[in-house]
């Protein structure tokens, strides 16, 4: 039998532990309950979801069932969706939205517009005015006044005018900029024709201002014919949300 060095036995011996020691260690599922010091890269389309015990999706990062990617947040109680930033839909920018419990996907409470960047798009914001005034003058003047702080870009409007018979109102909408007074929207006009006329108008209007920005809004009227007197209530005005990319 060959001589085998002593020292040569030890370190195979050695070695044979080192090995098992490998092995076993190859074997024990590291922690994954904390990065310290360093980042994590979920990419190549991949998410990450967080649930509840029950299974209720309480947040999930990535893409979405379309391919488009976003932030979803939910509530515990299984309600639905609460803040989802992104999202679904194809035909609308990267919006956030705040969603009341059961109102998802439909009927989000709060949100940015989805084509006018920058802007408000819900809630909706009300302008206040006064109440009806009577017009009964050939000179236009101002029959309503709102001071107007820009959060929206779509002013919504429903102004009722009426005029008496064999008499003409005329109503404009003023919108002050930089440059001074300038009319937005469509002119309204009653004719009163033979018994009288009532109508009713409804506009959504494009306000071409900052967000933030203030400015005065004046509803301006007269009598263009005739020698009634007719009268000007605005129902409202409101700033509200786009619904296509046209009024951006």
């Amino acid at each position: 039998m060959p001589h085998v060095p002593t020292d040569l036995l030890d370190r195979i011996r050695a070695l044979e532990r080192e090995v098992a020691l490998l092995r076993g260690r190859t074997q024990i599922r590291p922690a994954l309950d904390q990065v310290l010091n360093g980042t994590v890269h979920i990419g190549e389309g991949g998410t990450l979801d967080v649930t509840s015990p029950g299974g209720a999706q309480l947040l999930g990062v990535g893409r979405f069932s379309t391919g488009r990617y976003g932030v979803a947040m939910a509530r515990e109680d299984g309600s639905g969706v609460a803040v989802e930033v992104g999202g679904n839909s194809v035909d609308a920018g990267q919006m956030v939205r705040l969603y009341a419990r059961g109102s998802y996907p439909a009927s989000p409470i709060v949100m940015d517009d989805g084509y006018a960047d920058g802007y408000l798009g819900r809630p909706w914001v009300p302008l206040p005015l006064t109440t009806g005034v009577d017009v009964s003058s050939p000179t236009e003047r101002t029959t309503h006044f709102a001071l107007m702080h820009v959060q929206h870009r779509i002013l919504s409007t429903s102004i009722n005018v009426y005029a008496p018979a064999d008499t003409t109102i005329r109503v404009q909408l003023r919108l002050s900029g930089p440059n001074g007074y300038e009319d937005i929207g469509a002119p309204i006009v009653a004719v009163g024709g033979t018994s009288g006329q009532e109508i009713s108008d409804a506009q959504r209007i494009k306000i071409d201002r900052a967000h933030g920005e203030r400015w005065r809004l004046l509803v301006r009227a007269s009598r263009t014919a005739g020698t009634g007197t007719g009268t000007v209530y605005p129902f409202g005005l409101w700033g509200v949300n786009t619904v296509a990319p046209s009024e951006a």
